[in-house]
């Protein structure tokens, strides 16, 4: 009897530090990471597209001042030479303010692109307002993520040194927070880190990410009516409710969005080798002067074929809109020439509403020859919000986030079937002529260029789990690894006291030897990431 009481107080016991080490190692750091990596995403974003608000509505009134003064324009040239010299020198010195925020930063919560975090977020912050107030059609939602990626890496740095592991999950959270707080979609916030990010599910990505959007969620709604901002995106949306009959419509929807989107995606790889190739022994601030100097030309007679496009969407998802099909194919090239270059040149600003704008303008094209046909003008918003739902999961390759963003952000909860119709086969089309999202071809770009002139070095080598460190008691799917590692094999170790846990041994302990393999251009600073995981290695 006493036997059998023993064993219970022993699972009894083995049970009570499982879950007091998941607690303490996994839980307490998420929430307190997520607190203040939120509420500092929160505050700082919120204050953001309060200025970017004001700036955008400067660069509006800018431009029609100068079509009534159109004298002035060789003057602006002059400057914007002079901004384009100084902005190529800059880039030169912070090559991470360069291109959108999001692949920028999904390269760093990857791994694969370092940055120095103080930097960053104060040259994102300063250099995409300036972009606003040129008209260059960037968005700041890219931004806010870059700048809630500096600030989770800040959380770690500033208030804690002996948790640098957390590094990249802090970073994520702060990533999520920045997506949310920018576009008003928490869930899509999560998915963000899931589907973009990490491409991947994990309890620990879960974890992290929620923890990071509950917080900056709550702080937003108490920082917004003080800067005056919403915490919305496009606001209500009123929308009418597709029969089964009419789901037709997000067929032809998603099939002209998603023949849109390979199109894009492939003039996004043509610009990106005329500005590299063609134009390679061209100085930097020369193609910068061509993007902005013709952003300014585009601009004094058309404002709504440059800056960020969210104006752009708002005037579109009104049917009495006065834009004929004429003009919208013209800002639809003009604004995707822009939009492309001025990323593969470098320029700050984000990439995810200029590309919703896109799709929205394409939508507004469809939805006027449909009415034209017969179709009932009712029926034109929801056209232009499918269109909207199509280009964010073609051309970013994200079908769940689609949907859940149609929900969140676009008023789409009575159009469930319709939605997820317009995201799969858009997502399928550009599947098709297997073209890459236009984040993961920017981001290979960025480390393309980051990387140039370097070789990697290949890494063959044995860890140990140490006692106390990061791994302790995580599955190896759990991890951030680093940049390009590869577990090949797992030694257990022979220690009687460690049981095999619920997960048939999969989580990691103390004195169990990892046989890895890895690729990288730094095999210093891959040491010290790997020690802050496993713990202090002889070699």
């Amino acid at each position: 009897m006493m036997k059998k009481t023993d064993k219970l107080d022993k699972l009894f016991m083995s049970k009570f530090a499982q879950y007091k080490r998941y607690i303490i190692n996994l839980v307490m750091p998420a929430i307190i990471f997520g607190f203040i990596t939120g509420t500092l995403t929160s505050f700082f974003v919120t204050l953001y597209k309060y200025l970017a608000h004001h700036v955008i509505h400067l660069s509006k009134i800018g431009y029609e001042f100068l079509r009534e003064h159109i004298y002035l324009l060789p003057v602006v040239m002059l400057l914007l030479l002079g901004i384009s010299f100084l902005l190529a020198r800059i880039y030169r010195y912070v090559p991470n303010l360069k291109g959108g925020g999001i692949p920028t930063s999904v390269g760093i919560l990857r791994g694969i692109i370092t940055f120095k975090w103080l930097r960053t977020f104060v040259g994102v912050f300063l250099l995409s307002l300036l972009s606003f107030l040129i008209g260059v059609p960037l968005g700041n939602e890219g931004p806010s993520v870059q700048m809630g990626t500096s600030l989770g890496r800040s959380t770690v740095k500033l208030f804690t040194k002996t948790h640098g592991a957390w590094d990249r999950y802090s970073m994520t959270g702060g990533a999520c927070a920045g997506f949310s707080v920018a576009t008003g979609a928490p869930i899509s916030g999560i998915l963000f880190a899931i589907e973009e990010a990490h491409q991947r599910v994990s309890p620990m990505i879960v974890i992290v990410a929620s923890s990071s959007v509950v917080f900056s969620t709550i702080a937003s709604h108490i920082f917004a009516p003080f800067f005056g901002v919403s915490t919305s995106l496009f606001g209500d949306i009123v929308i009418p409710k597709l029969a089964i009959k009419q789901l037709w419509i997000p067929l032809i929807v998603g099939i002209v969005v998603g023949l849109f989107g390979a199109v894009i995606l492939r003039y996004y790889q043509f610009l990106k080798y005329f500005f590299s190739g063609v134009l390679k022994r061209v100085p930097s601030f020369v193609k910068i002067f061509m993007i902005l100097s013709l952003t300014a030309v585009v601009g004094v007679f058309s404002f709504s074929s440059v800056s960020t496009g969210h104006d752009l969407i708002l005037d579109l998802l009104t049917p009495e809109n006065t834009f004929t099909i004429g003009i919208l194919i013209f800002i639809l090239i003009v604004r995707s020439t822009l939009t492309i270059g001025a990323n593969t040149n470098g320029i700050t600003g984000g990439m995810f509403i200029p590309s919703l704008a896109l799709g929205a303008t394409l939508s507004a094209v469809v939805g006027k020859i449909a009415i034209m046909c017969g179709l009932d003008q009712s029926l034109y918003t929801i056209i232009l919000v499918l269109g909207l739902v199509a280009c964010l999961s073609g051309f970013m390759k994200s079908p769940l986030t689609a949907i859940v963003f149609a929900i969140e952000a676009l008023s789409c909860h009575q159009n469930i079937i319709s939605v997820i119709m317009v995201s799969l086969i858009a997502y399928f089309v550009t599947e098709v002529f297997s073209t890459k999202s236009i984040n993961d071809s920017a981001m290979e770009s960025r480390v393309e260029e980051l990387n140039h002139g370097k070789s990697a070095k290949v890494v063959d080598r044995h860890i140990v789990v140490r006692a106390g460190s990061f791994a302790h008691g995580k599955q190896i799917r759990d991890i951030f690894w680093p940049a390009n590692l590869f577990v090949l094999s797992v030694k257990k170790s022979k220690d009687k006291s460690e049981e095999v846990d619920e997960h048939g041994g999969k989580e990691l302990r103390t004195g169990d030897i990892l046989h890895v393999q890895y690729s990288t251009f730094n095999e210093y600073e891959t040491e010290l990431e790997l020690e802050d995981i496993v713990g202090k290695q002889s070699y």
